[in-house]
């Protein structure tokens, strides 16, 4: 079995859609390799919905949950990420539904803490500069609307195209695109200004 796993991880080219279908079938190590190719983008769209580690956390689990009982009922339908961000939305969605709470981020979560580990090491100044980016950009992020932020997390977490995002959300693609087109826009103001 750890040789499959080994293979899966090495065979890059084998599509994600292929890796749920061989889960389907009963495949765990194909659902390992999906786990391990959107652990960290899936974990980091959810606490930058929520803002709250906890609740982020919580959400994540249940995603990969909601995910592993569905395996045998999974069609190709649309690309993979898709269905996974589109069970992650829901997810978020349902979870401030059943507590009748309106969607409020806590702007403590510093989301540079987060899988950040790409920082040279050698160069405290380039260093400190990329986490006070980092930090505008995760208090920029945290102010937009939920509804351009989230189009705009499928986007750079994801990597979705309009059209996918569009479907995630169940809404149409010039909506997307516009939420996106405006997220960028305020992002963009808000890092140029000093």
């Amino acid at each position: 079995m750890s040789l499959e796993i080994h293979y899966y991880e090495m065979d890059k080219d084998t599509s994600d859609e292929d890796l749920m279908l061989r889960y389907a079938t009963g495949d765990v190590a194909a659902f390992e390799a999906l786990y391990v190719r959107h652990k960290g983008p899936v974990y980091r769209y959810m606490l930058n919905l929520c803002r709250n580690e906890a609740v982020a956390e919580e959400l994540y689990q249940e995603v990969w949950m909601k995910l592993i009982k569905a395996r045998e009922k999974y069609q190709v339908k649309a690309k993979f990420t898709t269905y996974l961000y589109k069970l992650a939305h829901n997810q978020f969605i349902d979870h401030y539904r059943k507590q009748n709470v309106r969607i409020v981020e806590d702007q403590s979560v510093e989301i540079d803490d987060v899988e950040h580990g790409q920082l040279s090491k050698n160069n405290p100044e380039k260093k400190a500069q990329t986490n006070q980016t980092i930090k505008k950009l995760s208090g920029l992020l945290a102010s937009l609307p939920n509804e351009q932020q989230e189009v705009f997390l499928l986007r750079e977490e994801a990597g979705m195209s309009v059209p996918e995002i569009a479907e995630t959300l169940s809404i149409n693609q010039e909506a997307a695109k516009s939420r996106l087109r405006y997220a960028i826009s305020k992002l963009r103001a808000g890092l140029s200004v000093e």
